[in-house]
């Protein structure tokens, strides 16, 4: 797994810039801190979390710093889902970024479950 022109590597860098952009409209305009504190966290580890993968010295550690990635996936769309539900998302807004993380998820699934078949 390379950095740039890897799918799942891009795919999580553009989530974590919208991300990034979602927290400053969400603080910006609508003060709410705590929930959003949390979604920029976790929506930004997905892709760091990619890039330690890809400097993995042993299967092990690809296949552990991927599973994170996956991890922190699942934790940014509960972060999207509350949001949602406390209506500092509107719907539009969070059927874009869940679809969004539900595809990344997807793929670092799909990576998880190749590297466990090969090890």
């Amino acid at each position: 797994m390379k950095e740039k022109g890897n799918l799942a590597y891009d795919k999580a860098f553009a989530f974590a810039k919208n991300m990034v952009n979602l927290y400053k409209k969400l603080t910006g305009e609508q003060r709410e801190f705590v929930l959003s504190k949390q979604l920029l966290r976790s929506g930004t580890s997905i892709g760091a979390n990619l890039a330690e993968a890809i400097g993995a010295f042993t299967k092990a550690d690809f296949s552990y710093k991927i599973s994170i990635s996956y991890k922190e996936c699942l934790e940014t769309k509960y972060w999207l889902s509350l949001l949602h539900e406390t209506n500092y998302l509107t719907e539009n807004s969070f059927s874009k970024y869940y679809a969004n993380a539900d595809e990344i998820g997807k793929i670092l699934f799909a990576t998880l479950k190749t590297t466990k078949l090969k090890s």
